[in-house]
């Protein structure tokens, strides 16, 4: 698992790259305010809004997850601390002013682009 990649995925490069082509301009792995243990994907520290591209796997996925058969006590486990860890962190910066917006690495790009230019218009 260290061997993972944990920034530049193809699905976070996609959506920084037609993010930058709209013009608009973030800091890549920037640490939680508050919680420097943690790294939000995308963020827009001047507007507050926190962008995570969550893996289906890793993040539990509705459409996408399986359980995993080999196993299977420590997967299940170790993904549920993925999304509790996920909340926590979603409520941590909540808590502080900031907005998060979550999208799944199987979101079209696009799809992703408008929640995310959703966000930084509120």
């Amino acid at each position: 698992m260290s061997g993972l990649a944990r920034k530049d995925t193809a699905p976070e490069l996609a959506l920084r790259r037609a993010l930058h082509a709209r013009g608009l301009r973030y800091r890549v792995a920037h640490p939680v305010p508050g919680n420097r243990r943690r790294t939000i994907d995308i963020a827009f520290t001047r507007r507050e809004v926190a962008v995570f591209v969550d893996g289906c796997f890793w993040h539990g996925c509705p459409v996408h997850s399986r359980p995993v058969i080999a196993n299977s006590r420590w997967w299940t486990e170790k993904l549920a601390a993925n999304q509790a860890r996920d909340a926590d962190t979603n409520a941590w910066l909540t808590a502080r002013g900031w907005r998060v917006v979550r999208v799944w690495e199987c979101t079209p790009v696009q799809e992703a682009v408008v929640k995310v230019v959703a966000a930084l218009a509120e």
